[in-house]
């Protein structure tokens, strides 16, 4: 298939440190092209793909300094609008900008929404284009949403083997990955840890949003001889930060629609201490890839019994759902179940 693929220009495909969604698109991309498919991928300049690379600005947005993307991505998606007639599927991970551009033609256009969905201010848009094929990253992802979308299918992440590779020893200090933010619980983090009186490693991002959030509730927390702030790390640190670490605490206080960071940790065959919330129970096999809490009670107790459960165990959990194989298989699928529909029978809908 000829295949066109719009990342966001946040970051480059894939980033260069924080990036989740364009490092999915990345290694979907990658492997799409080792498939055989002709895939163009439209993002930032500097992007590293073995597809035709289109840019739609410079460099990724994010470290410039640029808050807002709005102008950017419209440039690029006129630039994918104009070229349309060449491709067979058009691939959208952007959330909201490209429907009114590409309404006519939803038998070839799909969008993967990665990001969270209960928030009601972003609703009219899809209202407004229920027709336009959705991909959802989880089932629970879609609760929210209203009625009567197009849902086409849910399509898990995945990564490839060697991006976390398998570490057989692991470690003692406990690991948090991501973003500092209220929802992704670094309070609880820290709290579990002091209490359990095992060390925790924070590699994480400070965005300009959550600043008073890090200074006025993390940073004063820090203060203790368990707790390291680490900072911000890019990929070649992740591998031995994730594969080091005894467990993984993924304490989520939001309905996280994938949390790709516990499938990172996986394939380093570090288990997960996840929050009963979104897409965790999906996504964990409680017992076997880590264990899934609802209290901090439940987590320090969990830090305690997560040296049980075998870390070859939690790899092969990765491996059997989790491979950007099994990613680009559900894609395919998916593309090939939208381009079979007919086109009058879609027009029909758009109609009523």
């Amino acid at each position: 298939m000829r295949i066109a693929q719009i990342a966001p220009l946040a970051e480059t495909v894939p980033p260069k440190l924080y990036g989740g969604t364009e490092r999915v698109v990345s290694w979907l991309t990658e492997e799409l092209v080792r498939q055989g498919h002709e895939v163009t991928l439209f993002a930032a300049g500097g992007s590293e793909t073995a597809a035709k690379l289109v840019t739609g600005c410079d460099k990724g947005l994010r470290l410039q300094g640029i808050g807002d993307h709005t102008a950017s991505n419209l440039v690029m998606l006129d630039k994918v609008r104009r070229q349309a007639e060449r491709f067979d599927i058009i691939h959208c991970h952007i959330d909201l900008l490209q429907y009114p551009l590409f309404q006519d033609l939803s038998h070839k256009f799909v969008t993967t929404l990665h990001g969270r969905l209960d928030l009601p201010d972003f609703w009219p848009a899809y209202k407004a284009y229920p027709h336009m094929p959705l991909i959802s990253i989880s089932d629970v992802q879609r609760e929210p949403m209203p009625l009567g979308l197009n849902w086409l299918a849910t399509v898990y992440n995945g990564l490839p083997a060697e991006a976390c590779p398998f570490s057989a020893a692991g470690g003692d200090y406990l690991a948090f990955l991501g973003r500092i933010s209220p929802e992704k619980g670094p309070d609880r983090a820290i709290e579990i840890a002091k209490r359990a009186g095992v060390k925790l490693k924070i590699a994480a991002k400070v965005d300009k949003a959550d600043l008073g959030y890090f200074k006025e509730v993390i940073q004063p927390m820090l203060d203790h001889p368990l707790i390291e702030f680490v900072g911000e790390i890019d990929d070649s640190q992740k591998c031995a930060f994730l594969g080091n670490a005894r467990a993984l605490l993924f304490p989520i206080d939001w309905i996280e629609p994938f949390g790709l960071v516990m499938i990172e940790a996986m394939s380093a065959g570090t288990p997960v201490i996840a929050w009963r919330n979104g897409s965790v129970p999906e996504i964990i096999e409680d017992g076997i890839s880590g264990l899934i809490v609802d209290s901090i009670d439940m987590a320090v107790e969990a830090v305690h019994r997560i040296k049980s459960i075998d870390r070859m165990a939690v790899r092969r959990s990765y491996e059997s759902r989790f491979t950007e194989k099994h990613m680009a298989r559900g894609y395919v699928a998916a593309y090939q179940k939208l381009i079979s529909k007919p086109q009058s029978r879609l027009k029909l809908v758009n109609a009523e």
